[in-house]
């Protein structure tokens, strides 16, 4: 659908920040309320370009599933490029980056316990993967990041475009290893959430990142900036995806949450705030699994990392647009469930990602149509 078909439905809603629709259970289920959510958020967003970003230049973040086969093939071969570009590290800092896709993982290992359950948590991974999106493009790459829409692969994730094992995938599932299903403790929490068992637990077996191999960590290595080679490994979990990624899941934290305190940390599971829940957030991880992707500190460093947090992004920008005025603040610490003193999260504090990019205060990427550096919407 064209971006300007899409402006003219959302508008035929009729809908306002304070007066939305209210939508039939099944719509909500089968995904239509969202999407006429996202459409009301882009309608939204037509007031808001600003600096040099406009109509004419703006990114349409899509889905994965409904970009060409051949921007697919060519989302693929600019990961594979990053991950053939070299290190930007300096010499001795982490012998485990070995490429700049390897510098990526380094960033958010080494912020993890500053940028989860944490007041900057929305905003430092908007920039984090906006700056993916750039290297992307450096490699040749002409699109936007694509995003992956939970809601459409509940039911069976290892079947999903995203994870087929096509050469339009990001790779398949695992091998399959069999054992008990995963127990997930949430920190502060007392009792752990419990899954049933994953379609596979071993290495990825076919489609692109097959042969990918994994550097850096786990997290609970002596040094885990050393190399430890290994495979990719993947554990697709439908039972995780079904519980806490679904449409339901997804419509209702946009609807329900009428200030960033309740919206950031239902996405995020907060222990202080829910119980037995891990959010859209952990919900996306877990959905994955595997290795690196069940270690919060280094799950950037399975290529899927990025379309599950566009997705988070597009929730964020659809919950922001549709209250604009009113979602321009944060909310929380600078630390991970206040586990250490720290100051509270300001609009006024930077987001610094070096040495991948420069710093930029977390008010100049609220919008992202606001210019420099976010010109980008979703459909």
């Amino acid at each position: 659908m064209k971006l300007s078909t899409t402006l003219t439905l959302a508008s035929a809603l009729g809908a306002s920040a304070l007066n939305l629709p209210t939508f039939e259970q099944l719509a909500v289920d089968s995904g239509l309320a969202l999407s006429g959510l996202n459409s009301l958020a882009l309608l939204n967003s037509a007031s808001k370009y600003g600096g040099s970003c406009n109509l004419g230049n703006v990114k349409i973040r899509r889905e994965w599933r409904t970009l060409p086969k051949s921007q697919r093939r060519s989302y693929v071969k600019a990961v594979q490029c990053v991950m053939e570009t070299p290190t930007i590290l300096a010499p001795g800092v982490s012998a485990g980056s070995k490429s700049l896709f390897d510098d990526f993982v380094y960033v958010h290992m080494n912020s993890t316990l500053f940028i989860h359950f944490t007041g900057n948590f929305l905003i430092w991974h908007r920039y984090y993967i906006q700056e993916f999106e750039k290297r992307l493009n450096a490699c040749g790459y002409n699109g936007a990041l694509p995003y992956w829409e939970w809601g459409l692969d509940v039911h069976d994730p290892h079947a999903s475009p995203v994870f087929d094992g096509s050469d339009t995938s990001l790779g398949s599932d695992g091998e399959f290893i069999d054992g008990p299903g995963p127990e997930i403790l949430i920190p502060t929490a007392t009792e752990p959430i419990k899954l049933r068992k994953g379609t596979g637990g071993g290495c990825v077996y076919e489609g692109p990142f097959k042969n990918m191999t994994v550097h850096l960590g786990p997290i609970t290595q002596p040094d885990p900036t050393q190399d430890n080679p290994r495979c990719l490994k993947r554990d697709l979990n439908a039972d995780c995806a079904s519980r806490f990624t679904s449409f339901r899941n997804t419509t209702d934290l946009i609807l329900n949450s009428k200030t960033i305190e309740f919206f950031r940390t239902t996405l995020e599971g907060n222990p202080f705030y829910t119980t037995g829940q891990l959010g859209v957030h952990g919900g996306g991880h877990f959905t994955i699994a595997g290795d690196p992707g069940s270690d919060a500190f280094i799950s950037s460093g399975d290529p899927a990392f990025y379309l599950h947090h566009a997705q988070l992004d597009r929730v964020y920008w659809i919950w922001q647009m549709l209250d604009f005025k009113n979602r321009q603040t944060v909310f929380g610490s600078n630390a991970m469930l206040d586990f250490f003193p720290s100051a509270n999260t300001t609009v006024e504090d930077l987001i610094d990602l070096s040495p991948l990019t420069g710093p930029v205060k977390i008010k100049d990427l609220m919008n992202t149509v606001g210019g420099s550096p976010l010109c980008y919407v979703y459909l």
